[in-house]
């Protein structure tokens, strides 16, 4: 059997290449996917394939030593979706749009596309164009998932994976000598179960010359029904799907009124309103069918409406009625970015981070410390995503057992194993369709669970326990854990393919402890929660913002609650949880003087560098900025003193090991203690 090879940019837009492939040419060809980090993280990987599918000449060049001579190249005629056309034509006239796709040749492909299918309403231009990565546009257009978005973008407009047009099916057939499957009546059972399978849909409809033949041959290749009616509410489109679901013949129903013929259809409220009617179960002749309705717009100008039908068998049914159920029960995420309090700038950097990662469709792994908010983070990335109108399914994989996870996940058949509940039971992956799936303590999942939950992100799809149907899944990973992932890979007790699978978008949250100026806003915060309003008195402000808060912003809303129930007006130092007194003020005295005389000792004649780095350290401290040693020498050097860069480093060294300054890893810089400033007044002061 003939190979073919898919490479493209994203394993999004590489499942969908393959999907349109795989659903007309069925198992004739043996397929093979790749995207471009495979080759990043397998520099030994060859592809040895009879024929490659490539969208462009930019990233052929970036694989070239991987692809074996012989193999033949085939580069993709791309096309994009009714529905993202319908985004493209609803951008107000005259607006300056700017298109990001993976490389400037496949940008310009795209452009061009857009512009054939009518949309000259707009002022299009490619990212990659030299003036234009300097000078913004009002909207970016991306295609599903890219690296290239820009920030502080006003708006962003998704219009989805691109697809292969008709062009590329016909090459790929005349390439592995499949004519016979382009035969019109051999498409129309080759072509199923394909969710692009409307693709050049809206082009082959605006296009004012005739093109009769492709239009019949796109409306039978389509495995739901499709039923067109113009402005007067005549049938003007009626495929064979359509009548076998509606049992009617095409000369009966052509040029007759769709609104009388089918009143169960919402035609109407689709001419009324001009927005599409999204899907929704009715019963047509004997059948529970699932409709949409989207009206024919073009230049503001409306020429109709075009319906999707398609029956549904009982256990499709039940799923789709059940998802939705389970929307209204748990399944969505109430936390926004608004929900997150903080104002320092770790916090801040945090959220600003996180926010422009829910414009992207790719996984992203959340670490921080217990009680952090993770969860808090993964509800806010969904409901600021493209998905937000969709499920958000959260799984704790450290609470199940082994057997019980799996069965969570991916569901399972009637009597799949003992116990099983009758009818099966769908899983989390096919709950979260279209939407987000949470997993929580991710690290806790066992290692063959971790090989299906990478195939599962490799092929998009999942077969359910004791079943052999395959169930497509569109969902975005958002995972979380309070452990050292990337020790653990090292360690060997969590897969390195998965880990790069989920780490796609890094996302760490800072400890409390790193953020102290949050504490007493916080507390204020949380206090309104409980209706509250009890005043701190200095001494417990001070305990407060000096503990270590092990258990961050949970264990704080605790603390928070026992204060609450104390019922008192004002919280002294001695109103503290037994947590804050672990010494009292004599013992904390002792330790901190005999830790000071250490610290003098040690600093010897170099003591004015240290009050130096300490002065420094507070006044960021104050204006709530962080200070790294490169910042601190260039401080240095303004004032005239001579502190090398290493020097700064050891002095940074030595006051964390006197507890008087914290050292964060990356950016964050470096924290001074309330101990630190306590050491550095009685420096100033003698």
């Amino acid at each position: 059997m003939k190979k073919l090879a898919i490479v493209s940019y994203t394993a999004e837009s590489v499942n969908s290449y393959y999907n349109q492939i795989k659903s007309l040419f069925g198992n004739k060809i043996s397929i093979e996917k790749y995207c471009l980090d495979d080759f990043a993280a397998n520099g030994y990987i060859v592809i040895d394939a009879d024929v490659l599918l490539i969208p462009s000449y930019h990233l052929f060049k970036k694989i070239r030593e991987h692809v074996n001579k012989d193999t033949e190249l085939l580069f993709a005629n791309r096309t994009i979706s009714k529905s993202g056309m319908d985004k493209i034509n609803s951008i107000n006239k005259g607006a300056k749009v700017v298109l990001v796709d993976e490389s400037p040749e496949m940008a310009e492909q795209i452009i061009s596309i857009i512009y054939q299918l009518g949309a000259r309403h707009i002022e299009l231009n490619s990212y990659w164009a030299t003036d234009l990565n300097k000078s913004r546009g009002e909207i970016y257009i991306i295609l599903g998932q890219t690296d290239y978005i820009p920030e502080n973008t006003k708006e962003i407009i998704n219009v989805g994976n691109s697809l292969l047009d008709i062009n590329s099916i016909i090459d790929i057939g005349t390439k592995f000598d499949l004519f016979s499957v382009l035969d019109r009546k051999d498409i129309v059972r080759s072509y199923t179960e394909i969710k692009t399978a409307n693709f050049g849909f809206l082009k082959i409809l605006g296009l004012t010359n005739s093109r009769e033949s492709q239009l019949d041959i796109l409306l039978q290749t389509i495995d739901a029904g499709v039923i067109g009616i113009n402005t007067e509410g005549e049938i003007f489109l009626y495929n064979d799907n359509a009548k076998e679901i509606l049992g009617r013949n095409y000369e009966d129903v052509i040029n007759r009124s769709g609104l009388e013929l089918m009143p169960e259809i919402p035609f109407s409220i689709a001419l009324r309103n001009l927005k599409p009617v999204e899907e929704k179960i009715i019963k047509i002749n004997g059948y529970d069918v699932v409709v949409s309705v989207n009206p024919l717009l073009h230049s503001k100008k409306t020429y109709g409406a075009v319906a999707i039908i398609r029956k549904y068998s009982d256990l499709e049914k039940q799923e789709y009625l059940l998802r939705k159920k389970l929307i209204g029960k748990g399944y969505a995420a109430k936390y926004d970015f608004k929900d997150i309090f903080g104002k320092s700038s770790s916090i801040t950097e945090c959220i600003n981070i996180a926010r422009r990662m829910s414009r992207s469709n790719s996984s992203v792994l959340i670490t921080g410390e217990t009680g952090t908010g993770k969860e808090l983070f993964a509800q806010a990335i969904h409901n600021n995503s493209l998905r937000k109108e969709y499920q958000f399914v959260p799984v704790n994989c450290g609470a199940f057992p082994e057997s019980l996870l799996e069965s969570e996940l991916f569901g399972y058949e009637d009597g799949a194993f003992t116990g099983a509940r009758k009818g099966g039971k769908p899983g989390l992956f096919e709950l979260a369709h279209n939407g987000t799936l949470f997993l929580d303590e991710i690290t806790e999942m066992p290692m063959n669970l971790q090989v299906k939950l990478l195939r599962v992100l490799q092929e998009r799809e999942v077969v359910r326990l004791g079943g052999d149907r395959i169930i497509d899944v569109d969902i975005r990973i958002v995972a979380a854990t309070n452990k050292d992932i990337k020790e653990m890979v090292e360690r060997g007790e969590f897969r390195q393919d998965l880990f790069y699978r989920l780490n796609v978008l890094p996302l760490k949250i800072p400890p409390l402890r790193n953020r102290r100026e949050d504490i007493i806003g916080l507390i204020d915060y949380l206090k309104k929660t409980f209706n509250s309003n009890f005043i701190l008195k200095e001494k417990a402000k001070e305990l407060l913002i000096n503990y270590n808060w092990n258990g961050n912003v949970r264990e704080l809303r605790n603390c928070v609650e026992y204060l609450v129930n104390l019922g008192l007006d004002e919280i002294d130092g001695k109103d503290l949880p037994i947590d804050f007194k672990v010494s009292d003020d004599e013992e904390i005295f002792v330790v901190e003087h005999e830790l000071m005389l250490e610290f003098l000792e040690h600093a010897g004649n170099n003591i004015k560098k240290y009050v130096f780095v300490l002065e420094e350290l507070r006044n960021a401290y104050i204006n709530e900025k962080r200070l790294g040693r490169r910042s601190i020498s260039e401080i240095a050097k303004s004032k005239k003193l001579f502190i090398s860069e290493q020097e700064i480093r050891s002095i940074l060294n030595s006051l964390e090991k006197y507890k008087m300054a914290e050292i964060n890893k990356g950016r964050s810089g470096t924290v001074i203690t309330d101990f630190g400033i306590k050491i550095l007044n009685h420096l100033l002061s003698g």
